[in-house]
């Protein structure tokens, strides 16, 4: 009995030794298969790099705000009498807005002048009688000085009744009008905001690094709209002496013209600001980028040699160090030379070494100055 128990496991273990010399021989042949196994070459589309003169530019977030902007307000209290204006209308400097009531004043006017004409007529009788010698100087001298307070009190009254009536200190847009007939105002009590809208300016701020490069007059250019579709130019007219303590940044001012009123005060927009020189940069399409945390990096295509010597036609990673962006470009400062052809599509499915095929029927868009479709 116990020797056919050593024989039935000497049986089995000749037989797992056999199956498992099958399984290591396929195994090895299927390694040796797969170390020579060659992925199909990418598809992809490249650009010959070459070199582009810039218009080197700093950009900036800035705030739209009025050259000149106020809440007009009421001057002296009073009772709303007449309004002369429409919500969003725009006015002209001096323009009549509300009038407040003035009948008592116009009465105390009315007053006013008629005792100013009296003293008037007393100051001429005594100066007749000074001039016979029937009055005193002192008399003559009294008579003068009512006769000024007279007038003083005229104009006085004149000046209550004009400042009740409220104007548009300059030319401009009204807001939203926020007063109502029969309204009592007290002195300061807001009436409407008025915007001066052309020309406007443009609020940002720069780090102070590049403060060495601003200068007044230097050309600016302004986008906004929420595909930055709408382009104006300006120029900076201030730049602060302060750096801001907290940011670091000093803050600049553009002034651009606005004869179509895109611009209104409290805009977010982006500015760039035009610096006199340039830079030569390779400008590629910006899906030329693999962007990554370690470093940004494109792929040129090279002929190479794989690990038997064969020649194919392949990619080799290149880092490189970005510039500013530009529509659909994006501008290489170091690490791409002209003359190398760049992948500009198909970069996500590339690893160092891997075979391409280049095929460029259809090329990624590569416009500086983009325009959507639907604008």
């Amino acid at each position: 009995m116990a020797k056919r128990m050593i024989l039935m496991i000497l049986a089995m273990t000749v037989l797992l030794a056999a199956i498992g010399f099958v399984k290591f021989r396929q195994i090895q042949a299927a390694t040796s298969q797969s170390g020579s196994f060659q992925p199909p070459p990418e598809a992809v589309t490249t650009l010959v790099a070459k070199e582009e003169a810039w218009e080197q530019t700093i950009g900036s977030i800035g705030t739209v705000s009025a050259v000149q902007g106020v809440m007009v307000s009421a001057d002296l209290p009073g009772i709303v009498s007449e309004i002369t204006f429409d919500s969003g209308r725009k006015v002209h400097a001096g323009e009549v807005l509300v009038r407040l009531d003035t009948r008592q004043e116009v009465a105390q006017l009315v007053a006013a002048e008629a005792q100013r004409d009296l003293d008037n007529l007393n100051l001429e009788r005594t100066r007749g009688l000074l001039s016979q010698g029937i009055t005193a100087q002192a008399d003559y001298d009294q008579a003068a000085a009512k006769a000024k307070q007279s007038e003083a009190r005229v104009g006085e009254l004149r000046a209550t009744i004009d400042r009740k009536v409220i104007r548009a200190p300059f030319s401009g847009v009204l807001g939203i009008r926020q007063v109502n007939l029969g309204q009592y105002l007290s002195g300061g009590d807001p009436v409407v905001p008025l915007q001066s809208l052309d020309p406007i300016h443009v609020d940002f701020g720069i780090p102070q690094e590049k403060l060495d490069q601003m200068r007044t007059a230097h050309e600016v250019r302004v986008e906004s709209g929420s595909d930055l579709a709408f382009h104006a130019k300006g120029k900076i007219t201030a730049i602060n002496s302060v750096v801001d303590a907290a940011t670091r940044n000093v803050q600049v001012q553009a002034t651009l013209a606005n004869p179509q009123a895109h611009l209104q005060p409290g805009m977010f927009v982006r500015v760039l600001v035009l610096l006199p020189s340039t830079q030569t940069v390779i400008a590629l399409p910006a899906s030329a980028v693999r962007y990554a945390p370690y470093g940004n990096s494109v792929f040129i295509v090279e002929d190479l040699k794989g690990p038997k010597g064969e020649a194919y036609r392949g990619v080799r990673q290149q880092f490189v160090k970005l510039g500013d962006g530009r529509g659909d470009q994006i501008a290489i400062l170091s690490g791409v030379k002209a003359g190398e052809e760049v992948v500009t599509s198909g970069v996500f499915k590339l690893r160092n070494g891997a075979a391409v095929l280049v095929n460029n029927e259809i090329q990624p868009s590569n416009n500086p100055a983009p325009k959507p479709e639907d604008s």
